[in-house]
């Protein structure tokens, strides 16, 4: 497979965060030949959603949408614009909401991205997420995967977690459904590792959605 790379069309990201993705684009071996699997059958999804001119939503669903559905979101929206893929809308939701965890924030903050709450205060916190001062802010707080503005239908359901996935036997609205299971970076918190742990997972799913929509944008139309 020939993969897309698109240093010269990067610029406007932040310089942390460009070197991050480009980084994390020569890692692409790292990931398992059956993750890579699974990823495909993503990237098919949306291959077909752009070439019928419909968009193709994908909705992150993890228990309580505080860590990695809320990384997979914003990753995946960011890879599909570095990848040109026009038409990708990335959600990201939960079998209940809680609030999207500090310590993922500050992990996506250490990759280069401006994070800023509306109201740090609140329970649920609105966060605006940017990668360039030209960029459109994806708005990211924790939700039920059915609520607005999530998709009610005509979306593939991503399953980043094994607590959601077997929660949920039956999602309701998807055209397709992926289990895409990442361990859970809550285990370290409030320890010696808990850094180390968020940084470890924010790159695997950095990694894997760039390679995701890299396949995607081969045989996508309108795809730089």
């Amino acid at each position: 497979m020939t993969f897309k790379n698109f240093e010269d069309t990067s610029t406007a990201l932040y310089p942390e965060l460009k070197r991050h993705i480009m980084e994390a684009i020569t890692h692409f071996e790292r990931i398992p030949n059956d993750r890579k699997d699974e990823l495909a059958q993503v990237a098919d999804y949306i291959c077909d959603r752009l070439s019928n001119s419909m968009p193709a939503k994908l909705i992150f669903i993890c228990t309580h949408n505080s860590r990695r559905s809320h990384l997979s979101q914003i990753w995946a929206q960011i890879a599909a614009e570095f990848y040109g893929l026009k038409g990708v809308e990335t959600f990201s939701g939960g079998t209940e909401a809680t609030a999207m965890n500090p310590r993922a924030v500050a992990a996506l903050q250490r990759c280069g991205l401006k994070i800023h709450a509306d109201d740090p205060s609140v329970a649920n916190p609105l966060y605006s997420v940017t990668a360039s001062d030209s960029s459109t802010p994806q708005w990211c707080f924790s939700k039920v995967y059915s609520d607005p503005p999530n998709p009610s239908g005509g979306y593939c359901a991503v399953m980043t977690c094994s607590q959601a996935d077997d929660a949920c036997p039956l999602v309701r609205g998807c055209d397709l459904r992926v289990p895409i299971r990442y361990e859970d970076p809550k285990i370290a918190d409030d320890t010696e590792f808990e850094s180390q742990r968020y940084d470890e997972r924010t790159a695997q799913i950095c990694r894997e959605m760039l390679y995701l929509m890299s396949l995607a944008s081969v045989h996508s139309p309108g795809a730089r």
